[in-house]
């Protein structure tokens, strides 16, 4: 009888351990990863670099990146990715976009959109283009933005000549166009907007290589350059060119302001 007892015993332990192992083979966890933060956005030619900060939940298995044309506006999931960065190739150069990530678990739970206010307007860039001193070339001495192309330098769309007088270097435009010199940067995209204030009163500016300058247009569009090379002749720069009017991002990275949640079940996939 006691080891009939004893036998009983151990089958209900058994079968209890068991139990609890098919119970936990069918937890759900409906608990949605914390939204990313740290969003920034790189802008470029045709293209959107989004970034974030990894999330720290050990079961995020990916993120969703979203766009609207308004803060406040619905939201549009153009892309997934495991990493913390994601392109946006299918953006158009001159308009802008809001941008919001989400992150998900393996179970399918998806965090509320980023709360970071991020936006970019992608613009047409350039490299290595040369323009020529004006006094011996001016033909080939101006350079305009709207048309991505080398004018003669009092041409009516030249936004920027080169002028080497006596040895000094200068990049100078005309009385309805502004210039300034935002001193050394490492690239051409260094200078995240156009400056509020500023400009050169003389209308030139020493030209000097590494260094990059921002042009207010006279149709009130922004642009920057930032000179790679120079030789008595010629003056080698990089650019980029905002299509739209008086918006001064030149590159990009807005961060602040508080997103309120919006309700998942309004987002286009």
């Amino acid at each position: 009888m006691k080891t009939k007892l004893t036998f009983l015993a151990i089958l209900i332990l058994i079968t209890f351990f068991t139990a609890c192992n098919v119970n936990d083979s069918y937890y759900e966890d409906y608990t949605p990863p914390a939204p990313p933060t740290g969003i920034q956005v790189l802008n470029g030619d045709g293209r959107v670099d989004i970034s974030w900060n990894p999330n720290r939940e050990s079961d995020v298995a990916g993120y969703n990146v979203y766009y609207s044309y308004t803060f406040e506006g619905r939201y549009t999931l153009i892309g997934s990715t495991s990493n913390n960065y994601f392109i946006d190739f299918g953006a158009s150069n001159g308009e802008k976009y809001y941008y919001a990530v989400t992150a998900y678990d393996y179970n399918g739970n998806e965090s509320d959109l980023s709360y970071d206010v991020v936006y970019a307007v992608p613009r047409p860039e350039g490299f290595n283009q040369t323009i020529f001193d004006y006094r011996r070339f001016p033909n080939n001495a101006g350079y305009s933005f709207a048309n991505y192309s080398v004018v003669r330098y009092d041409d009516q769309n030249s936004d920027v000549f080169f002028e080497n007088y006596q040895g000094t270097y200068y990049l100078v435009v005309w009385d309805d166009t502004d210039i300034q010199d935002m001193g050394y940067t490492n690239d051409i995209y260094d200078i995240p907007f156009a400056p509020a204030s500023g400009w050169s009163p003389s209308k030139d500016v020493i030209a000097k290589v590494g260094h990059t300058y921002v042009i207010w247009t006279w149709n009130n569009h922004f642009a920057k350059i930032r000179v790679t090379n120079i030789t008595p002749d010629r003056i080698v720069f990089d650019w980029t060119y905002q299509l739209v009017e008086g918006e001064p991002m030149l590159k990009p990275s807005v961060k602040g302001g508080i997103r309120q949640q919006i309700n998942k079940a309004s987002l286009e996939r």
